[in-house]
């Protein structure tokens, strides 16, 4: 089975594939990755859970980087234009794009219990939602999909508020 979000797996390899990967893409299409914003994506890849704005200023703060909130909203610009990371609306958060090779909208599958987040593959999703709105008339600019359940991870785990006998 696939290594995701929700599965047990070497956390470390997802920050340092995403930052080697981010450095090769922006080298490609010449553009620069500043420290502040490498160290921004590798606070959002720290962990599979979403991450907010001010949650961000604050670990840049406490590692002594410039904390003003323009700093990391034109972070957070920067990679999201370069597909580096998608913003989850519903929960006005970020996470790293899995796929930032090729521009996609984003589909996710979003824990309530332990708050992670996996992208999906969007291929048939994007072909699904184009053939209903085409039979609408309707031409989509852009959409991000946030489905809310419970990951296999946390349906397993043992519910402590269940009275026991």
């Amino acid at each position: 089975m696939q290594a995701t979000a929700f599965s047990p797996h070497d956390h470390s390899h997802c920050i340092s594939s995403a930052i080697d990967h981010a450095q090769n893409l922006c080298t490609e299409r010449g553009v620069r990755l500043t420290p502040v914003r490498q160290r921004v994506l590798e606070l959002v890849w720290r962990s599979h859970q979403p991450i907010g704005a001010y949650e961000l200023l604050a670990a840049l703060a406490k590692e002594g980087f410039n904390s003003a909130p323009p700093t990391v909203y034109r972070a957070l610009e920067f990679l999201g234009e370069q597909g580096l990371l998608h913003k989850l609306d519903s929960l006005n958060a970020y996470v790293g794009c899995c796929n930032p090779d090729t521009p996609h909208q984003g589909h996710f599958l979003l824990c309530e219990a332990c708050n992670k987040a996996q992208e999906l593959e969007s291929q048939y999703i994007n072909l699904a939602l184009k053939l209903s709105a085409d039979q609408h008339g309707f031409e989509i600019q852009r959409h991000t999909i946030e489905i809310i359940g419970t990951c296999k991870e946390c349906l397993e785990k043992p519910n402590l508020l269940e009275p026991t006998l």
